[in-house]
């Protein structure tokens, strides 16, 4: 074999250096590397250093890549309401209890900041998850101050409120029960079967037009979900939860999210139907984005799921965003711009209208706040901790 020298490096003079291996998919993840923030001062390039003898390795039982374990660290936070002033967004206030997510979808916009924690965008973003311990007592506080003006508050923007974590932490669910006694409007957005857990909070809360729901639906294809977003909610079951939750008297909303050329975009109509028929009042669509490192991310995956016609997508990714991965522009980021974006959004609109999902939108509009009453409990900060401790010296 001949050797393949870099250019300008000598210290890999005369060493014959074979091909970097293709990216393999992990089983139960979505990224298929664990690439460096952007942040990040120094690079990595990982090489095939020739001590892998094909037909050893996978004889040994190393064929499969490594498992990648999640781990659920504590953090205290030191706020928990998050406000925006996007004119893309139908709300101004976010609550997200957790960072990180383990659902893994390849495509999630939330990758980036883990890069602001020192961890990577990929596999450390769906396997090193942060939950904020305190996140109901600083609600609560803040609920509390005189200066707070109530307006809905979206819960699961960033990050999936109910991922599987939540099974066991239930900080989601310790939010709901605060604003559920204030009476202040929220609106929730889950790929999630686990919100159905706590429809005792939010069907009273309903029936008061302080909550409404919408369940995110990528695709109706059990196999693309699966490497798609692979620790959700499977398609089928997210329909299941769409009917459990209408029957209980809470509006349900669909997020056709995202729509990518060539994978998902051919369900559009069905995909309407389904959530039609699953008892879903309004729908709305977002294409494709990749901020940041969700670029080189869905590319590596694109290349693992769906190397025949990886080319294709991004061709058409980048038509509709003016010949780039991605462009942030308000009003377009949504949406994208193009021939293909507005064939998009005319098949989205005529299925819509078809099928009578277009009649009840604008959900954080028709929220209440006038019920909002403050809390009348509110713990100094830390009480708990203390409380857990007792008999323990505090040196300061």
């Amino acid at each position: 074999m001949k050797a393949i020298i870099p250019e300008h490096d000598d210290s890999f003079a005369g060493q014959a250096m074979l091909p970097p291996q293709s990216l393999k998919a992990r089983k139960g993840r979505g990224a298929v590397s664990n690439l460096q923030g952007r942040h990040e001062v120094h690079a990595r390039a990982g090489f095939d250093d020739g001590w892998s003898v094909g037909g050893l390795d996978e004889a040994a039982g190393e064929a499969e890549a490594p498992t990648w374990t999640t781990q659920v660290s504590d953090e205290q936070a030191r706020t928990i309401l998050t406000r925006n002033a996007s004119p893309d967004l139908p709300f101004n206030v976010s609550l997200n209890p957790y960072r990180g997510c383990e659902h893994g979808c390849i495509y999630c916009f939330a990758r980036p900041t883990h890069s602001y924690l020192g961890l990577s965008p990929g596999l450390d973003f769906e396997s090193r998850i942060y939950a904020k311990v305190n996140a109901p007592e600083l609600l609560r506080r803040e609920l509390a101050k005189p200066s707070y003006v109530p307006e809905p508050i979206a819960l699961g923007v960033n990050t999936d409120a109910y991922q599987p974590c939540e099974r066991e932490r239930q900080l989601t669910r310790r939010v709901l029960e605060v604003l559920q006694e204030c009476d202040h409007p929220l609106a929730l957005i889950t790929k999630s079967s686990l919100i159905e857990r706590d429809i005792d909070i939010l069907a009273p809360m309903a029936a008061k037009r302080l909550a409404a729901v919408a369940v995110t639906v990528t695709t109706l294809d059990p196999a693309i979900a699966r490497t798609l977003e692979p620790r959700a909610a499977a398609p089928a079951r997210r329909l299941r939860t769409i009917r459990t939750l209408t029957d209980a008297g809470i509006p349900v909303g669909v997020s056709i999210a995202p729509i990518i050329p060539f994978v998902t975009e051919p369900e559009i109509e069905q995909l309407l139907e389904a959530v039609r028929d699953a008892g879903a009042i309004h729908a709305h669509y977002v294409v494709l984005r990749l901020p940041w490192e969700v670029s080189p991310l869905f590319q590596q995956w694109l290349e693992a799921h769906f190397p025949e016609r990886a080319q294709r997508v991004m061709n058409r990714v980048r038509e509709m965003r003016g010949g780039k991965d991605y462009d942030s522009a308000f009003g377009t980021r949504m949406r994208g711009e193009g021939v293909w974006a507005d064939l998009i959004r005319q098949r989205f609109e005529k299925a819509v209208h078809r099928l009578g999902l277009h009649g009840r939108g604008g959900r954080f509009k028709q929220l209440d706040c006038t019920q909002f009453r403050r809390p009348l409990v509110v713990p100094p900060l830390g009480a708990k901790a203390k409380g857990g401790n007792a008999g323990q010296l505090d040196l300061f």
